[in-house]
């Protein structure tokens, strides 16, 4: 008897299989048990009759507890009413471990009971919805850029300097000498485009910011593309066009997922190319014509953020900030120096910054002169201006922050629910 999976069930419409899982819930009604079983990859009710099974294996069926596992056998039918549009009907049972009194039960709970049980909370039909549009998430953005010709390459997590500034740096002893976790690949992205023209970069980064709000994480994924020779509207244009891609794939492929989450489609069918643009001046002027008054060279805040992409129907590019509000490596405007060739993207519905990019600086004095501005140590980028010394090109790039990105195209309200194990503020447990 072949082992199948319940995404596969329907293939084997009218044949005897062999389902490896564990029981979500179990009905009962006299001489029929109704098992809600679950394999990783779908659920599917399956039916036991106790005139069919005989007497041994029925009463097995109904002492099962919530979240045992077991191997069940059976034959698969059509069933418009059920789950999926099947079901099994049960033709023998075993028992592979008896789950004890599981604590997450089919009621209501507190978010803090739910975030202490967060291995065992992966197991509900919600979050398995999430972490699978997560990993569409990132399957469909590589699939965009491997097809545009870059190239992933992998940055390592210890680094000897700051990213994106000195004050959010998680320290760590290496050996006697200090060590940070990385805020960005970016700086070695730049390094490997000069070697292969269009990369990217994928991984964990961190950033030790207090900050205690439903889009903040200590520990997060970025995707991060580089490319020589592009310059600030080259990378404009592939920012839209990569994010386009990944929500039409996701529109397409996870329709059961988006459903589970009662997900408003609607908006997300109207993210197509081009993207509204805002200079950070208009942005400001936008902001004061509804109340908030922000001195220039300030960057905005979250409610800022709401504010300017709540007058938008799709996400929204902020160009063109001040340059003493950004990075020391983002490249000021040939027209106008006092701001840089940087970017935010601002996600619709409230949802906020998802990228933030620029073109960056690729002259080297300039770039030492931004170093010794933001008081950062020369020797320890060494490297970094290695790059302006050997082949100096215009070159640009942005970080697209993947929990922000999955909780925007799930609907979510907080981030802690786009990460399998979150890291926030409080929480580094389980």
């Amino acid at each position: 008897m072949e082992w199948v999976t319940i995404d596969h069930i329907g293939k084997h419409l009218g044949e005897e299989v062999e389902l490896r899982g564990w029981l979500y819930n179990l009905r009962s009604s006299g001489k029929i048990h109704f098992l809600i079983i679950r394999d990783g990859t779908g659920f599917i009710q399956t039916v036991a009759l106790k005139n069919e099974l005989g007497e041994e294996v029925f009463a097995l069926a109904g002492q099962l507890t919530q979240e045992s596992s077991l191997v069940a056998r059976g034959t698969v039918r059509a069933e418009k009413r059920a789950p999926g549009g099947y079901e099994l009907t049960l033709t023998d049972l075993r028992l592979v471990s008896l789950s004890q009194d599981y604590p997450i039960t089919l009621k209501e709970h507190g978010v803090d009971f739910l975030m202490d049980h967060r291995h065992l909370w992966l197991r509900t039909p919600r979050q398995q919805a999430i972490m699978r549009i997560r990993a569409g998430i990132i399957r469909a953005a590589q699939e965009y850029l491997d097809g545009q010709g870059f190239i992933r390459v992998d940055s390592p997590i210890l680094t000897p300097s700051a990213a994106e500034g000195t004050t959010t740096l998680f320290e760590t002893d290496y050996f006697e000498e200090k060590a940070f976790l990385t805020q960005s690949g970016q700086l070695y992205a730049e390094a490997t485009a000069m070697a292969f023209g269009r990369v990217y970069t994928f991984g964990p980064t961190f950033r030790a910011e207090k900050s205690k709000t439903r889009r903040h994480l200590t520990e997060f994924w970025m995707l991060e593309p580089e490319a020589a020779f592009y310059d600030f509207e080259d990378n404009l244009r592939l920012q839209e066009e990569l994010v386009s891609f990944v929500v039409a794939n996701i529109l397409g492929k996870y329709t059961p997922e988006l459903a589970v989450l009662e997900r408003d489609t609607g908006p997300l069918k109207k993210v197509v190319p081009p993207f509204p643009r805002l200079s950070y001046d208009e942005a400001l002027e936008l902001l004061r014509r509804q109340g908030r008054e922000i001195p220039w060279g300030e960057d905005f805040g979250a409610p800022d953020e709401t504010m300017i992409a709540e007058q938008f129907d799709r996400p929204v590019f902020v160009h063109r900030y001040p340059t003493k509000a950004k990075a020391f490596y983002m490249k000021p405007d040939p027209d106008r120096p006092e701001v840089v060739l940087s970017d935010d993207l601002l996600a619709p519905e409230g949802y906020g910054e998802i990228i933030g990019g620029s073109q960056r600086i690729d002259d080297l004095q300039l770039l030492e002169t931004r170093l010794r501005e933001h008081h950062l140590p020369e020797e320890a980028y060494r490297w970094y201006l290695d790059l302006r010394r050997y082949g100096s090109v215009p070159h640009s790039g942005f970080g697209i922050g993947l929990e922000r990105t999955v909780a925007w195209i799930c609907g979510l309200e907080h981030v802690r629910e786009t990460i399998p194990f979150p890291r926030m503020l409080y929480r580094i447990y389980p």
